[in-house]
């Protein structure tokens, strides 16, 4: 039997209520509306639902045991409804965001925690990508958006916007404490065994092309998986990494290691948010990412 579902939607109301006029009032329709669909029902089902009274409406006894099948479904739709509005929203739901380690650790660890704090029911899922893996996860839509350090590049649909600035420094180990006293060229370090992240990562290159453009090549004995490997392996004297200098400063100030002055400049780097201009996001993301781009540099396409 092929009855058409608002049929009951309205025998539900009209039931509820007990009174054709009002269940029309609550379903933003007209009364004989109304009528003329549970006249339809009644045809279709080839029994009577309804008594109409002076009083009002009263179900049959067809109706009686209609009426608690039809409600059953209906509250179970409403909790249905309720649920998606929350994952929706922001009382439940998820969040998937790609992050370096480096924006991680230097910015967006305390935007996460205020997020939290304001909205406790929302799940966080991080995946530590480089910042390569970050923006291809963003172009595949696995991941909502990314927090990662530039340089970077982001086509359209992609979009960039600056957050927050940094700056690297050079560091050694106690091994090489009589570097930290004097300037020293990027051609004099090339005489000591350095550390940096591997060649897929944008560290990698942006530390070659610092080196190319004064015509050195830049070959690290040692190359690491992630960043937080870096300091343990200049703290035991494996070579000399560069670093961002927020990152550094507990080990330098327990004088673990020292930061060795440099003649050339290392331009200042950035943690910037991507995202896809054209993707939707649900109210939670669409918060976040407005929790994390608030008091950022102008954006960038």
């Amino acid at each position: 039997m092929d009855v058409n579902f608002e049929y009951y939607k309205i025998f539900y109301y009209v039931a509820k209520y007990n009174n054709f006029t009002r269940a029309a009032r609550v379903l933003g329709n007209s009364q004989p509306n109304v009528t003329r669909a549970m006249n339809c029902l009644e045809q279709q089902l080839h029994c009577t639902l309804l008594v109409r009274t002076n009083r009002g409406v009263f179900l049959t006894t067809e109706g009686e045991k209609l009426y608690t099948h039809v409600a059953a479904a209906m509250e179970q739709l409403f909790t249905a409804e309720e649920e998606l509005a929350e994952c929706v929203g922001l009382s439940h739901g998820s969040i998937a965001i790609g992050a370096s380690e480096t924006a991680l650790n230097l910015f967006l660890l305390d935007k996460l925690k205020e997020f939290h704090n304001t909205y406790p029911g929302i799940r966080l899922k991080i995946y530590n990508h480089s910042t390569p893996q970050a923006v291809e996860a963003v172009r595949r839509g696995t991941v909502d958006f990314a927090v990662v350090s530039t340089p970077v590049k982001a086509d359209a649909p992609l979009h960039m916007t600056m957050l927050h600035p940094y700056q690297e420094i050079l560091i050694g180990g106690t091994e090489f404490g009589h570097l930290a006293g004097r300037q020293t060229t990027f051609e004099e370090i090339m005489q000591y065994p350095l550390i940096c992240l591997g060649k897929e990562t944008v560290t990698f290159q942006f530390y070659r092309q610092l080196f190319a453009s004064y015509g050195l090549d830049f070959e690290p004995d040692t190359e690491t998986a992630t960043a937080d490997q870096i300091l343990p392996l200049v703290r035991s004297g494996l070579g000399l990494a560069f670093i961002p200098k927020p990152m550094a400063k507990d080990a330098i100030d327990r004088g673990e290691v020292s930061e060795i002055p440099l003649c050339e400049k290392i331009p200042s780097r950035n943690i910037c948010l991507i995202y896809d201009s054209k993707h939707p996001f649900k109210e939670a993301a669409t918060q976040l990412k407005k929790m994390i781009a608030a008091n950022s540099f102008a954006s960038v396409e």
